[in-house]
């Protein structure tokens, strides 16, 4: 029953994603609390993210399959539909294991009359393939695994590029590792990752960047568990080489990490530079995942549950330093976040920008004349990145561009610079670096 139990735990972990109502970002503990064992939990994900990625495709599928919807109560019936399709057309199991364990899983969700349904509609692909793959490829938002909308701001934002971006965002991003420099060089680290077996190659332009060549547990990881490395895309990795020249100089520096979970640049800050670092986020799950990356590394920080648009948490000291790694609509890691793909609207993007801007103007009264502000996203958007900035300029007095023109990564953007998500590379990120005028 084990395979059956895995599509079972799998489709009630999608219901939230398809109905709008949750992300996988709580996944992991989703499965184990559905007494998913260690060993399926690998495969769960992989069927979990795997529809994500290319649910677009395989919602279109189940359209021509189904007589008629699902109803919305029986939405753990539509994932098992969708996890039977995406294990025929893109995994390598056994078909008819694809079949049989997808179908027979419904009645471990106490739906045996769909059974028969998913029997016959996934025997049905089986059969006629070639036609009805070719029938809803026509429409290219789906041959290329991305809603309509989306597919279309991102064909508006970057006429030149945007099926690369699109194909980019349709596979797995690689591995990424930071080197602690508190602890080794990335020289010395990556010898020890040979010597485990291990391969990869140092990053183009993170300084402590290395990629592996294939994805591994993190506690195969030399030294991990010690604080030796740590798990963050290149891009990421880009905040503190920006940020250096205002930090490496002045030890210190009072700096404020805004919106800082889940840690990993604030945990790349402090790797880098001797500051007082005053870390808010206004969640607290996610503040307690900083706290914990903080410890595994052996660095300090103050760390206060806090709505970065308000200031009634500031003690009223300027801060030297402010990186506001802003909410956004994430479409720069829609590869690490498929479901994105499902859960954001088109009127998702005003709303962040607006929310952006707010960000904006309240923490650049919190910094000190002279100081630096770093405004990052993972977004590929216009309107939150370089319009965003931009505007932000255009109605503040002091605030000067300070943003590199020679980097040897990204493209110059509004004042700012945008990486967009690479095959086998970087995420889609953006930046832009900011003084204020004394």
């Amino acid at each position: 029953m084990s395979g059956q139990h895995v599509r079972a735990a799998a489709a009630r972990a999608l219901v939230p994603v398809l109905t709008a109502q949750g992300s996988l970002a709580g996944l992991e503990a989703a499965l184990a609390a559905g007494g998913v064992a260690e060993r399926d939990r690998s495969l769960a994900k992989a069927l979990c993210f795997g529809v994500c990625r290319t649910l677009p495709r395989l919602q279109a599928l189940a359209r021509e399959l189904l007589r008629q919807p699902f109803k919305r109560r029986d939405q753990d019936v539509q994932a098992l539909l969708l996890l039977g399709l995406y294990q025929l057309l893109y995994m390598r199991v056994p078909a008819h294991a694809a079949v049989g364990e997808t179908a027979g899983a419904a009645r471990l969700l106490g739906k045996a009359w769909a059974t028969r349904v998913l029997n016959g509609c996934l025997r049905r692909l089986q059969r006629e393939s070639d036609t009805l793959q070719a029938g809803v490829d026509r429409d290219p938002a789906v041959a290329q695994l991305h809603p309509a909308w989306l597919l279309e701001a991102l064909r508006q934002a970057w006429p030149a590029a945007w099926q690369a971006v699109a194909a980019a965002n349709n596979q797995p991003g690689p591995m990424t590792l930071r080197v602690n420099r508190r602890r080794t060089t990335r020289e010395d680290y990556l010898t020890r990752l040979g010597e485990a077996g291990l391969e990869a190659t140092p990053c183009a332009h993170a300084a402590d960047g290395l990629t592996l060549s294939t994805p591994c547990d993190v506690q195969a990881l030399p030294g991990f568990a010690q604080g030796d490395v740590s798990v963050q895309d290149e891009a990421a990795q880009l905040s503190a080489e920006l940020l250096a020249p205002a930090l490496a100089a002045h030890p210190g520096a009072r700096v404020l990490d805004a919106c800082c979970a889940p840690g990993g640049k604030t945990a790349h800050l402090l790797e880098r530079f001797d500051i007082d670092l005053l870390g808010v986020d206004s969640d607290a799950e996610r503040l307690a995942r900083v706290e914990n990356t903080l410890a595994r590394l052996d660095l300090n920080a103050s760390l206060q549950q806090a709505d970065a648009v308000s200031r009634d948490w500031w003690d009223g000291r300027p801060f030297d330093a402010i990186l506001l790694d802003a909410p956004c609509s994430g479409t720069g890691v829609i590869r690490r976040h498929p479901d994105i793909k499902a859960l954001r609207r088109p009127g998702d993007i005003r709303e962040l920008a607006a929310l952006q801007a707010r960000l904006l103007d309240n923490l650049w009264a919190l910094l000190a004349p002279g100081g630096t502000l770093l405004y990052a996203t993972c977004s590929v958007m216009p309107a939150e990145n370089r319009e965003q900035i931009q505007a932000f300029v255009a109605r503040t007095s002091d605030a000067e561009l300070t943003t590199p023109e020679e980097t040897g990564w990204g493209q110059p953007s509004g004042g700012g610079r945008q990486l967009l998500p690479r095959e086998g590379g970087h995420d889609g990120f953006f930046y832009a670096r900011l003084v204020k005028r004394r």
